[in-house]
């Protein structure tokens, strides 16, 4: 059996102090080391996504799948000495995107590592749901994997229409599956800034999604500590959710 450790994150690009919040997202990642994560809202030009994959031992290549610009969407993040193959992007309209990497496991399982950032403003959840199912159907197209380990920031709280397709469809939610309940609140963290963002009362909006021969042996709220010596700063606007997985 193999086990693989994953995690995502929205960064909340560059918004909302992100000089004062890199040193708390890089010593975070320092720490957990994941085998793949998924990030949402990064902008390529300024590498943010390379800059996280650099804090810790762990070396990592960078996948992006580009949203709504080139120079902007989400990236994963593989650690070797595992390689993603198969890397393919899918457009999901109102400038949201999916992408996936199929990895090869040292015990010879097979997982399919998806990352995703469904559309943003809380009543259109017809429109996530729409989302959802187009990203349902491509997966359906995607080379044989063992497990797939979909991930991101879904913009849905649990009983929205998108997450009731995606149980129906064979996920289920990792952090669920190993506590009893999704947690109460990934959004917002507690940042506070100038240019955040009010719209919508606090829920769980990110999910870590499994489904095939694998299961949730553990998973937990990361990217979660506020700076030391100021508790208005976070890695982010939002928390991150890190899974430990049993896979074959």
């Amino acid at each position: 059996m193999d086990r693989l450790h994953v995690a995502t994150l929205n960064i909340r690009n560059l918004a909302d102090r992100w000089f004062e919040r890199l040193p708390l997202l890089l010593a975070d990642m320092a720490t957990l080391q994941p085998d793949v994560l998924g990030l949402q809202e990064v902008v390529y030009v300024m590498q943010q996504d390379r800059l996280i994959g650099a804090a810790g031992e762990g070396r990592y290549g960078a996948h992006r799948g580009w949203a709504g610009r080139p120079e902007y969407g989400n990236s994963l993040l593989v650690r070797e000495p595992l390689r993603a193959t198969d890397v393919d992007r899918v457009d999901l309209a109102h400038n949201r995107s999916a992408h996936r990497a199929r990895i090869a496991l040292p015990g010879g399982s097979t997982v399919l590592a998806v990352v995703t950032h469904l559309h943003h403003l809380g009543p259109d959840e017809a429109i996530r749901d729409e989302q959802t199912a187009l990203l349902l159907e491509w997966l359906d197209e995607a080379p044989a994997a063992d497990a797939t380990v979909l991930m991101g920031d879904f913009n849905a709280d649990p009983v929205e229409p998108a997450p009731a397709r995606l149980r129906s469809a064979g996920f289920r939610s990792t952090f669920e599956e190993a506590n009893g309940a999704e947690p109460a609140v990934t959004w917002p963290s507690g940042l506070t800034a100038p240019g955040m963002d009010t719209d919508g009362d606090p829920e769980c909006l990110d999910y870590i999604w499994l489904r095939g021969a694998a299961r949730a042996a553990s998973a937990r709220l990361v990217f979660d500590r506020p700076d030391p010596e100021d508790a208005t700063i976070y890695p982010s606007d939002h928390l991150g959710i890190a899974a430990q997985l049993e896979i074959g």
